[in-house]
C-alpha cells in the first residue's frame, strides 16, 4: 500500500450524552447523573477508500457507541478514574484497534465548571 493511498484513520465519536450511576457522594449513589463521553480510536494506516463498499470490513462506529453506554451504565463505580480504565480496555479489544483516547466528564457535580478526565493508551 502507498503512502498515497492510505492514510492514518482514526474513528471519533464526540458529545455522547447519557446518565450514569458514578460518584463516592451520597447523592451520586442514589440517582444516574449525566455524562459526556468523548472517544477516538485508532486504527491506524488504512486504504483512503476501503476495499469495498461492506459494513462487515470496517468498524462499525454503532457498535463503539453501543459499547461505550454500556459499559459505563454496567453497575455503579465511585471512581471516574475506574470507569474510564474499564471503558479503554474493553476499546482497545475491538478488533482493528490500536490504539484509544476517551475523555469522561460529569456534567452538573458543580455549578461553576465541568469535571473529566481524559485517558490515552495504545499506539498513536
Amino acid at each position: 500500500m502507498t503512502a498515497a493511498a492510505s492514510g492514518a484513520q482514526i474513528l471519533t465519536l464526540t458529545g455522547l450524552r447519557f446518565d450514569a450511576s458514578l460518584g463516592v457522594l451520597d447523592h451520586e449513589k442514589t440517582a444516574p447523573q449525566p455524562i459526556q463521553v468523548d472517544a477516538e480510536l485508532s486504527l491506524g494506516r488504512q486504504p483512503l477508500a476501503p476495499r469495498d463498499d461492506d459494513l462487515t470490513h470496517v468498524l462499525d462506529y454503532r457498535r463503539v457507541r453501543q459499547i461505550i453506554i454500556d459499559e459505563c451504565t454496567a453497575e455503579h463505580l465511585n471512581l471516574l478514574e475506574s470507569l474510564i480504565g474499564k471503558l479503554a480496555q474493553r476499546l482497545m479489544q475491538l478488533p482493528g484497534v490500536q490504539g484509544v483516547r476517551v475523555k469522561i466528564a460529569k456534567l452538573e457535580i458543580f455549578d461553576d465548571c465541568e469535571v473529566a478526565i481524559r485517558v490515552e493508551t495504545g499506539a498513536w
